[in-house]
């Protein structure tokens, strides 16, 4: 088969590969018909994942077709049409059993960390990939959801739902602002709702993206290169500061822009993925009764958000800008990473 090989810092190829084969009696065998790409990729190919080897095969999110399952797979059988969760799940360790997936400590890549693929096994940027403990590894399409909205549950929306409105404790008539209006930003902003936000502020240097968010949920937006934007957000919340600041960047400017526009005893979910160390300013923050929350996704809302996909409560549909084949992995990376340039949001490539 074919697949996205990481060949070092900097290198990748679609590249001829062998075919995955059963492991254990959990594995499934899933062709791939849709697949992303996701930030993480790139910080992977900046070489900001030590972990990630040569030769590794890249991706964590996709949509697929199971062909093959091993000998304890009672649940699922060749042919069923399957949401490949970005998170692995052994189901029966104490953390999966308290639903933190995110630290499955199943003997599968590396004990105690849940997102594998891509990373410490091969992943789902490939014509076949494959899964273990699939029971609690994979999700069950119905027809009326398609696999361009799918491939959005594989990770951007429970990561926006999780890390940053359960983490950051939205409530009803809350005040929210999303500093990023990317991917991950725009599935928080398009979840917030369901915790019932009265208002959410995107916040955000692209004016592309910020127009983009009213229709994903945000009711304002506030241009973060503007040299008031802070009074901007402030004047949205009768200067008081949000509720809730969600981080999805993931670098330290926008982290201390989150602590700075947040009202005493608010909450500051960070859901972007830092390279570098953030300075956190205890000296100021301590007497504000600030609560700072952050994680990697369990995964472990994605079949309620796929009722609610099914239901055309979310529109994951939207988060896809362009669309591309297997045999142009290459052009669809140089998109998402020129996203300024593109406008790209996610990138979809199909078989």
């Amino acid at each position: 088969m074919k697949a996205v090989v990481y060949g070092g810092p900097g290198r990748k190829s679609w590249t001829d590969v062998p075919d995955p084969t059963l492991q254990h009696p959990t594995d499934a065998i899933v062709r791939v018909d849709t697949t992303t790409i996701c930030g993480t990729d790139l910080h992977i190919l900046k070489g900001d994942v030590p972990a990630v080897t040569e030769g590794r095969i890249l991706g964590h999110e996709g949509v697929g077709t199971i062909t093959e399952v091993g000998s304890s797979v009672t649940g699922l059988k060749p042919g069923d049409r399957v949401i490949i969760s970005c998170i692995k799940s052994c189901g029966h360790c104490a953390n999966c059993k308290t639903g933190l997936y995110s630290h499955c400590m199943g003997d599968e890549g590396a004990s105690g960390i849940g997102w594998v693929f891509g990373h410490l096994i091969d992943g789902t940027q490939a014509e076949y990939v494959r899964v273990p403990y699939a029971e609690n590894s994979l999700h069950l399409l119905p027809d009326n959801v398609s696999d361009e909205q799918a491939v959005m549950l594989s990770d951007i929306l429970p990561t926006g739902f999780e890390i940053g409105v359960q983490y950051g404790r939205i409530k009803p008539g809350d005040t929210v602002a999303v500093v990023g209006a990317g991917p991950v930003g725009l599935a928080a902003i398009a979840t917030a709702g369901l915790y019932g936000a009265a208002a959410i502020i995107a916040v955000d240097l692209d004016a592309n993206r910020l127009e983009k968010s009213r229709e994903f949920g945000a009711t304002d937006v506030v241009l973060s290169g503007s040299g008031d934007w802070k009074d901007q957000v402030l004047a949205l919340t009768d200067g008081q500061g949000v509720d809730v600041a969600i981080e999805a960047v993931g670098i330290p400017a926008t982290f201390e822009m989150c602590t700075g526009i947040v009202r005493p005893g608010g909450n500051v979910a960070n859901v972007g993925v830092h390279g570098k160390s953030v300075e956190l300013h205890l000296e100021n923050l301590w007497i504000q009764n600030i609560n700072i929350s952050m994680g990697l996704v369990n995964a472990n809302t994605t079949p309620m958000l796929l009722k609610l996909v099914a239901q055309k409560k979310l529109p994951a549909e939207k988060f896809a800008t362009h669309h591309f084949k297997f045999d142009e992995f290459m052009d669809a990376y140089d998109t998402f990473a020129r996203a300024a340039e593109t406008n790209a949001l996610k990138v979809v490539i199909t078989a």
